[in-house]
Formats: C-alpha cells, sequence, structure tokens
C-alpha cells in the first residue's frame, strides 16, 4: 500500500491506497509541534481499526506547506515506517509536467499536486479552485504544464477576521443563505460570506479566461467544493480528493522514473 500525505495550513490528511484505488483516509489538524512518533502512535491505532499494520505501508509520499510538519512526517516515514518518503519539491520527484515560472517561484507542493491530478482528469487548459485555507485559483496548459495562478484569503479566514476584529458579530457557519439581503445580523453575515464568495470566484474566473484567451474548464476542490459549487454554473467538476490522486501519480512518474522508488501501489 501506498500512503500518501497532504499537509496544509489547517489540516493533514492521511491516505492508503492500493493500485491506484483509494482504501481510506483519515484527517487531523495540522500542528508543527506533533513529533513524528506522535503521527506513528495515531496512524497505528487507526491502521488496527481496519485489520492493517504499518508494515503493510510499502511506500510513502507527502506534500506539505508548513515546514515544520514536513521535517516531522519525514520522521514518521523514515523512523516509524522504515521508508524513505518522496516529498513533492525534493530533486529526486519526478512531476511530470513543466513548471512555467521563474526558479524563485515558490509554489506550494499542493498546487503542484492537483495540476498533476487536474490534467489526469482533462486535456484541455484548466483552472483548478482549492477551497482551503486560502482559495487558489491555478492556470493548468492543455499539456499539462503549470503556468501560474491567483491566491485569495479562505472563507474560513474571513469568516474568522469577522468574528475577531468585531466585536458584537457572532461566529457563523458557511452555508447558503435563503435570501441575498439579510434581516438580522447573522443572515447579513452569511449572505455576505457566501455570495461574496461566489461573486470573487465569478469574477476571478472571467477575467483568467480573458486573460489566458483560450477555452478552459474549471474543477474544484478543496473542503468547501461542495458547498460552493452547486451553486456556481461555471464549475464543471468536482474532486475532493484532487490533491491526493495527484500524489498517486507523481508517485507512479517518481517510481518509474527512479528504479530504488517502485513498488506496488
Amino acid at each position: 500500500m501506498l500512503l500518501a500525505i497532504d499537509a496544509g495550513n489547517t489540516n493533514t490528511v492521511f491516505a492508503l491506497f492500493e493500485k491506484c484505488r483509494l482504501l481510506k483516509q483519515w484527517r487531523i489538524a495540522t500542528e508543527s509541534a506533533r513529533t513524528g512518533d506522535e503521527y506513528l502512535v495515531w496512524l497505528s491505532q487507526l491502521l488496527a481499526l481496519e485489520k492493517w499494520n504499518a508494515q503493510d505501508i510499502e511506500a510513502c509520499i507527502i506534500s506539505s506547506v508548513v515546514p515544520q510538519v514536513e521535517f516531522n512526517l519525514r520522521q514518521l516515514s523514515r523512523d516509524g515506517l522504515k521508508l524513505k518518503p518522496l516529498v513533492v519539491g525534493d530533486d529526486e520527484v519526478e512531476l511530470g509536467i513543466e513548471v512555467r515560472l521563474g526558479p524563485e517561484s515558490g509554489v506550494g507542493a499542493d498546487r503542484l499536486a492537483n495540476a498533476v491530478g487536474a490534467h489526469l482528469k482533462s486535456k484541455s487548459a484548466l483552472i483548478v479552485i482549492d477551497f482551503g485555507t486560502a482559495t487558489t485559483f491555478d492556470v493548468i496548459a492543455a499539456d499539462g504544464a503549470y503556468e501560474g495562478g491567483v491566491i485569495a484569503p479562505g472563507v474560513h479566514l474571513s469568516t474568522k477576521a469577522l468574528y475577531e476584529a468585531a466585536a458584537q458579530l457572532p461566529h457563523i457557519e458557511i452555508s447558503k443563505p435563503a435570501r441575498v439581503i439579510g434581516k438580522n445580523t447573522v443572515q447579513a453575515m452569511t449572505s455576505g460570506l457566501f455570495w461574496g464568495y461566489v461573486s470573487l470566484i465569478d469574477g476571478l474566473v472571467e477575467r483568467i479566461k480573458e486573460e489566458y484567451g483560450a477555452p478552459m474548464r474549471v474543477i474544484a476542490t478543496g473542503g468547501l467544493s461542495g458547498v460552493f459549487a452547486p451553486h456556481m454554473d461555471i464549475i464543471e467538476d468536482v474532486d475532493e480528493d484532487l490533491t491526493l490522486h495527484g500524489l498517486v501519480e507523481i508517485y507512479r512518474r517518481t517510481s518509474h522514473a527512479v528504479p530504488h522508488q517502485s513498488g506496488e501501489v
């Protein structure tokens, strides 16, 4: 089995794959102080519930946007699982796509995994919208190359900012409101956050397409994609596991390119 780990700013997802088929996934809050040993104890308990153990894991690939968490996940793989991990961003990792940016671009590993995963789904030019801690818009060429994108604050960050900065505003959940015009504070906030983000996404996608100058499909991923996508005609596909599927494909490409990394997935 292959263990794919996607460490974001808010949550870290652990997923087990066999022959490119997703078997199980677990989610844990991203905490920089959590050590490799703590990850191993947590993961071992979850594996045991499924009648597996750590020795069943034959390979590990990691995507992380938090350096300290990446260090601890490397430790988990190396010391706990006795596996040399593939880490997106390392020189030996084969993305199989061109990154058409400058050398100091600093593209997040998750965004590169999304590009790989999205190109597997469609060979047309793409916009990948990832509803995470930040809301990102990534432009993928028809040949799979990563060409850049846009980063906006995530909807939960905006919710938190309203709650913390305004003394009389409550904390609210993100959902589609019944009306645009709110009749009380909670309704007004819900409408502003939901329809505000719909308008932000619509506007940015329109501007990206106009600037790109070619037909583009739009794919959404991330935890809130299922909340927004049903109410947006511009989103043509939703894949909440896009990053994980991209990681599996990166592992496959690297294991074929580097013999010592090969294994049954």
